[in-house]
């Protein structure tokens, strides 16, 4: 990507950090699609992003979805094809509310379809084996289990849970205090099981990995310092083998457990959005079919003709 198209990356991404307050996440997600339709309008001859038409677009779509040729991987998911036109209609929004474009070449460009995403979950009684995996009598294990136990009881992101701190903890009230997607901060209560073991891992185990060393962070590694976000999906893969064997796993499994088993024990749908953390509800939405599943197996134990 040439330095014109950097810039005007810069650009952008500092003023959506500006306005929203964006997670280096988010902000990396944004910069990284927009490198790539760089990259693939400068190989095609235009040196500049400002000079991208309608047409470009939707070329580039059509090469991003079309199939790689014989024997190899198919387009990217609809999921990813979704993404990359958010990043690129705000960026040429944001160029067109500059006035460095006269047109903004998505206004006609049509998202597209997306199609039905079930979240794959685990079973209550794959979460338990989970949680109990780990060996407690080590201070890595008593850690492990805590940080599964705090994730679960949660629903926290693991990049949430690996930045929590000392201070945004609360055992008195048992809850934790999360700073989310755009710093949006929430209240998340975690239960009295979850919260007897971090207090635990925090009296017994913290202090013998930490070694006099100091941290903000509740959970550190043997190192002493914070977990990172690939440690702790490396850890959980490495538990999940040894504990349920063959189930697919994603760094939000737990997240899409602690959803699913809330709406088959009755929980309403927006309550589940707040404690996900959830800006809109159609965020949530994608776990309504477990509602509609359990509406159903209720209509048929309970109604007279079903």
């Amino acid at each position: 990507m040439n330095a014109h198209n950097a810039a005007l990356l810069d650009d952008f991404c500092d003023t959506v950090w500006l306005e929203d307050g964006l997670a280096k996440n988010s902000l990396d997600s944004y910069r990284r699609d927009l490198r790539l339709f760089a990259e693939w309008h400068e190989r095609g001859g235009h040196p500049s992003l400002l000079r991208a038409g309608e047409g470009d677009l939707a070329a580039y779509f059509a090469s991003r979805s079309s199939s790689r040729g014989p024997g190899k991987k198919p387009g990217i998911r609809s999921s990813t094809q979704a993404r990359l036109h958010s990043s690129l209609k705000r960026f040429y929004q944001f160029l067109a509310r500059e006035h460095r474009v006269e047109v903004d070449p998505t206004l006609k460009l049509d998202p597209p379809k997306k199609a039905p995403r079930f979240p794959k979950s685990l079973s209550e009684a794959d979460v338990e084996a989970l949680l109990t995996q780990p060996d407690t009598k080590t201070s890595l294990g008593l850690r492990d289990r805590a940080m599964l136990e705090v994730l679960y009881a949660g629903g926290l992101r693991v990049s949430e849970l690996v930045r929590l701190k000392l201070a945004e903890v609360s055992y008195d009230m048992g809850v934790v205090r999360i700073f989310g997607k755009g710093a949006k901060e929430r209240l998340v209560p975690l239960g009295e099981e979850a919260i007897a073991w971090l207090s635990r891992y925090s009296k017994e185990s913290r202090p013998a990995l930490l070694r006099r060393r100091a941290s903000d962070y509740v959970f550190v590694t043997g190192r002493g310092g914070p977990m990172t976000r690939q440690a702790f999906w490396h850890l959980i893969k490495k538990r999940a083998a040894s504990a349920i064997p063959g189930k697919a796993l994603s760094p939000h499994t737990l997240r899409h457990a602690f959803a699913t088993h809330l709406l088959n024990h009755g929980a309403d749908l927006r309550v589940v959005q707040l404690l996900l953390g959830h800006a809109d509800i159609s965020t949530t939405q994608i776990y309504t079919h477990v509602a509609r599943e359990r509406l159903k197996k209720l209509h048929q134990d309970h109604h007279p003709r079903a």
